[in-house]
């Protein structure tokens, strides 16, 4: 063959090997075209500060079980998850407390029905300064300290010193349950905290105050609670028992102040949201008691 023929034909062939890849590049194979068009979906879930570090925990235990799974977790108390799982914006809401019967009435109106979970329980300590010598409080003096009928230690057996009053803020679940079940004794009356009460943004907050500030009392999640603050005994009245929190006196009973905590889903989860909630409520349950909380009882349900 002339080296013009050569030539020529080494033209031709790359002439229709460029014809062939354009070809393949006009027509995917179904199933590269099948995951090129399949979404990545996140789970959103947001809500109860409370509940923040127990739920990241679970994410990362679960994602790393399920690489495929992505969930997003973010805090803002428990008021303002319900919201988001109200206007639709959430797959699952964190919450520290029950949804209220005008929060239902609103979810229903915008055509959702919530659905609960109890994921875990939490005892509120009562949390001060570590050289603070009061040890214990009845619910009463905790009621009279929040609403401002007590105002000094001496008054409770401690020092002559005022009492600085540390609450979270009205959007937290945690602010509605020692309102209804502390302050107001579980009782239907219109107390409140006092007005000199210190509303805090976060449980670090509270944290935060209690460590430095030696007049403080505050109340939080057994899981925020470090060795740096003292906690409080607290008895039902003046004739029972002053009992400190823990898993066992919140499974036993003995402890006054303890709540369960709770996912929201906008209707009855499916998918990948079912199948996350189911494993929370099963084998996620080994990671509550590592992060201060109470696990469900056989990781079902008390």
């Amino acid at each position: 063959m002339k080296p013009r023929q050569i030539a020529a034909l080494g033209v031709a062939l790359i002439f229709l090997s460029a014809l062939f890849l354009a070809g393949c590049g006009r027509h995917p194979s179904p199933s590269s075209e099948v995951a090129a068009q399949a979404p990545v979906r996140t789970i959103e879930n947001k809500g109860s500060d409370t509940l923040v570090n127990l739920a990241l925990a679970w994410v990362e235990a679960y994602t790393a079980l399920h690489p495929e799974v992505r969930i997003s977790v973010t805090g803002g108390g428990t008021g303002t998850g319900i919201a988001a799982m109200i206007n639709g914006t959430v797959d699952i809401a964190n919450a520290s407390r029950e949804m209220k019967p005008e929060e239902i009435a609103a979810a229903k109106a915008n055509g959702i029905t919530p659905v609960e979970f109890v994921v875990a329980w939490d005892a509120i300590a009562i949390v001060v300064h570590p050289a603070n010598p009061v040890n214990g409080l009845t619910l009463q003096q905790l009621s009279d300290i929040y609403t401002g009928k007590i105002t000094n230690w001496r008054e409770v057996g401690g020092e002559d010193r005022p009492i600085v009053l540390l609450s979270r803020e009205s959007n937290s679940g945690t602010y509605m349950y020692f309102l209804e079940h502390v302050v107001r004794l579980g009782q239907k009356n219109d107390l409140l905290f006092s007005p000199d009460t210190l509303l805090m943004p976060s449980s670090e907050g509270i944290s935060a105050e209690v460590r430095q500030n030696r007049n403080a009392i505050g109340y939080d999640g057994l899981g925020y609670v470090t060795p740096d603050m003292k906690v409080l005994a607290i008895a039902r009245d003046e004739n029972s028992p002053y009992v400190l929190p823990s898993i066992e006196t919140v499974n036993d009973g003995s402890y006054p102040i303890s709540r369960p905590l709770y996912m929201y889903t906008p209707g009855e989860p499916t998918g990948q949201v079912k199948e996350y909630i189911e494993w929370v409520l099963t084998d996620g349950q080994a990671l509550v008691a590592e992060l201060g909380f109470v696990p469900l009882k056989n990781a079902g349900g008390r």
